[in-house]
């Protein structure tokens, strides 16, 4: 007969903890960052052994990967909210996806070094060149028609390194949030062949929105739809 401790968990259960798993995950990188928070705090606070966690998931960049996509999905749903009844141009949609992103990692050093680390261990960029790679095919398909799926992967390639660059570097007194946001632009543009003027028409659009506000907002909204999917 088996005991209470090899006895298989209903389903149900496994989804329970697997989402408290990533909520505590999520509280814990946002206060500590992603390397400075270990797997046995996440197991602490999440109320399970290690042996249950690790059956979830192998490692802690898994949990991280999985987490990924829901800050994804969380800076395209903040960005298209945010646009809704402006504007439908797909060109001024990234900017403000990536400016928002930007803002994102310098509201605190914790954030930074969770894109740092998300930027850097192969899982989770496997899962960002993915899904960005579909989104950059959607926004620059019609400018660059004879470009294949294939082509914007490589591209993603180019375009996630300079995200990271900009991410990694803080503002200070004379590389200011401004000049990054434009910098960032005007050199992930030139790769996807945007004409100047349009080039600079974003970066005007961008600057017309507080975007350290809405970045604090998205982060809010994410760890809260991570919460509501535990109560």
């Amino acid at each position: 007969m088996a005991t209470e401790k090899t006895k298989r968990r209903p389903r149900g259960d496994m989804e329970q903890m697997r989402k408290q798993v990533l909520y505590i995950s999520a509280k814990l990188f946002l206060e500590k960052g992603f390397t400075a928070t270990t797997v046995k705090e996440i197991a602490k606070l999440a109320d399970i052994n290690i042996g249950s966690l690790m059956n979830l998931f192998k490692t802690k960049e898994d949990i991280l990967a999985e987490l990924v996509k829901y800050v994804l999905e969380g800076q395209f749903k903040a960005t298209a909210d945010l646009l809704k009844g402006k504007t439908e141009d797909k060109i001024l949609f990234y900017a403000a996806e990536t400016t928002l992103q930007l803002h994102m990692a310098e509201s605190s050093e914790h954030i930074r070094d969770i894109y740092k680390s998300a930027y850097s261990l192969h899982t989770t960029t496997d899962i960002i060149q993915q899904m960005i790679t579909y989104k950059l095919e959607e926004i620059f398909k019609p400018s660059l028609p004879n470009l294949e799926t294939k082509d914007f992967f490589e591209l993603e390639i180019a375009s996630g390194g300079i995200m990271r660059g900009f991410l990694t570097i803080p503002c200070d007194m004379y590389f200011t949030m401004e000049r990054k946001v434009k910098r960032f632009l005007e050199t992930t543009f030139k790769l996807y062949d945007v004409p100047q003027e349009k080039i600079e028409e974003a970066i005007q659009f961008v600057s017309s929105f507080d975007f350290e506000a809405i970045a604090k907002q998205t982060i809010e909204s994410m760890l809260a739809f991570l919460e509501e999917k535990v109560a």
